[in-house]
């Protein structure tokens, strides 16, 4: 570990913004780095005043990828083992899910691990000038934090073989249109944009939104058959919440609801 934080934390009501802070080296990931994010996604899922993340990025940049002259030297015949003890894996290829949504603000330069946790999120939000690059097959590696798996899903195949096979960068339209960006937004206005949204989903009954994210997972991991089946017994938990008396209420009564997370 550093002097200096790799990420920045930071608690906003329910909220906790997440930034990449190595602005020098455009937000390259080394070691210390992972190990950070790994810490701050196990931090806002076990907390449950937590209700959704923030990921942003300090400087002009989201990042340039992987440090590989420090990460290289760490890759063993496992591959990279990244996440201490009380973290959860940020791109979540080893079978833990986080629990809570994930809002993200890109600008600047998004290279390999920053297009695969975006794809590892649920809303994304890119400055109009931002460039996207997955361009692990110009070194001679494979994309391992999940855009093998996502990226023909979110895409489709011949539009993520387009990128995932070429090494080539593109830009925000062409992320928009291939789904791995739900809005852009002038340069310096996405983190703002993107906190709009995490305050908006913050608002919503925590344990439906955990649900809803939680159903739709099982979805794409398990498929459609596995995730109707969780649908009845997942409404029958959440009609004894507290919360949703809460919102109940507020629709008989036209007024809002400030939910309590139970």
């Amino acid at each position: 570990m550093t002097d200096q934080p790799r990420i920045l934390t930071e608690r906003r009501g329910h909220i906790l913004l997440i930034g990449f802070n190595r602005p020098e080296k455009r937000n390259a990931a080394d070691f210390s780095l992972l190990q950070q994010l790994a810490l701050a996604y196990g931090e806002l899922d076990r907390d449950p005043e937590l209700r959704v993340g923030l990921v942003y990025a300090v400087g002009d940049h989201f990042t340039a990828g992987l440090d590989l002259a420090d990460i290289g030297p760490r890759l063993g015949p496992n591959g990279l083992e990244m996440v201490p003890e009380g973290g959860i894996n940020p791109w979540q290829v080893d079978g833990v899910s986080l629990s809570k949504p994930v809002v993200i603000a890109v600008q600047g330069t998004c290279l390999t691990l920053g297009i695969e946790l975006m794809l590892a999120s649920d809303i994304v939000v890119a400055a109009e000038s931002t460039r996207f690059g997955q361009i692990e097959v110009s070194r001679g590696i494979l994309p391992f934090g999940g855009a093998t798996i996502r990226f023909p899903r979110a895409a489709g195949w011949g539009n993520a073989m387009r990128w995932l096979l070429t090494g080539d960068l593109f830009d925000a339209i062409e992320a928009h249109r291939l789904g791995l960006v739900q809005e852009i937004v002038p340069d310096g206005a996405q983190f703002d944009r993107a906190l709009e949204l995490a305050e908006r989903i913050a608002a919503q009954a925590p344990l439906a939104i955990v649900a809803t994210l939680a159903n739709a997972r099982l979805a794409q991991r398990d498929g459609a058959a596995f995730a109707e089946k969780e649908l009845q017994p997942a409404l029958a938990r959440l009609v004894q919440t507290e919360d949703c008396r809460i919102g109940m209420q507020s629709f008989l009564t036209r007024t809002p609801a400030v939910f309590v997370g139970r």
